[in-house]
């Protein structure tokens, strides 16, 4: 093994020790994705998850200028075929090697300069948020699943982008209280979050059932490769969904909902029970 191929393996178990360390949901559906597509999706992850930790996590330092630098950093890396930072460095791999459409990126890079000037989301803003935030995220990783193939990943990026947003819209329920506190945003259009109501958490729910089950229609169309992965994630966020319907707007604005580790397990197994059966 030569010396960048070293620091290329490098790069990419940064990006899986990210992924591992910041999601345990996300990590398990990973786990069983075709091992040809399983490093370059960690890599995707693991850029996610530093943009938002620039957004959400870095207070006391300048947040614009450190997104902003990254965003930079980001384009250089992918121009040049190189980073000496390991999360960039992968991340370009992934981009040069699967022809990931800058406009995702960029995309991507609005949503999270969002999170640093808009507390209060209209209509308009919340879509494009969610879009650039979480849509983009699915795509990348549908372009991934379906390299060198544009028909099957035209097919599915409907249902790709559905995932993304419901994914997006049970975290925002599930963070509602901590968004409201710590950061002083509410992301859901219309909805006065000091005065939660069964009414406005219902028509949430609503939106986001829809959502979940335009998803499901692209997640039984995937390849064999991909698709197991995809679906355990998928019935992960949809427990985690159907909790916080059981809770009241009150609750979830007193606590953060989580599912147990023991309960992410059991879905692990009833996944990959019914994709042997066939019934995915």
């Amino acid at each position: 093994m030569n010396s960048i191929e070293l620091y290329n393996r490098n790069a990419l178990a940064c990006s899986r020790h990210t992924t591992r360390k910041y999601s345990t949901s996300f990590s398990l559906g990973i786990r069983l994705l075709a091992p040809e597509v399983r490093k370059a999706v960690y890599a995707i992850y693991g850029f996610v998850r530093f943009a938002d930790e620039i957004v959400d996590t870095f207070h006391g330092h300048d947040k614009e200028v450190l997104l902003e630098r990254f965003r930079k950093e980001t384009y250089l890396s992918i121009d040049e075929g190189i980073s000496t930072n390991p999360i960039l460095h992968s991340f370009q791999m992934v981009v040069n090697e699967y022809s990931i459409d800058h406009e995702l990126i960029e995309a991507f890079f609005e949503s999270m300069a969002m999170d640093l000037d808009h507390k209060i989301y209209d209509r308009t803003k919340f879509e494009s948020y969610i879009y650039g935030s979480a849509e983009v995220v699915g795509l990348m990783c549908l372009r991934v699943f379906y390299k060198g193939d544009p028909e099957g990943y035209n097919s599915l990026k409907h249902p790709a982008r559905k995932l993304g947003e419901a994914f997006q819209k049970v975290n925002f329920l599930r963070d509602v209280q901590s968004d409201l506190e710590e950061r002083g945003r509410s992301y859901f259009p219309n909805v006065d979050l000091l005065n939660f109501s069964v009414v406005q958490k219902t028509k949430i729910e609503h939106e986001i059932e829809n959502d979940f089950r335009e998803a499901y229609q692209g997640i039984v169309k995937l390849k064999k490769g991909a698709r197991l992965g995809v679906y355990v994630a998928y019935i992960y966020y949809l427990k985690l969904f159907r909790k916080i319907k059981r809770t009241p707007p009150k609750a979830i604005m007193r606590r953060r909902i989580r599912v147990s580790n023991w309960v992410k397990m059991s879905l692990l197994f009833q996944g990959v029970v019914k994709n042997e059966l066939g019934q995915v």
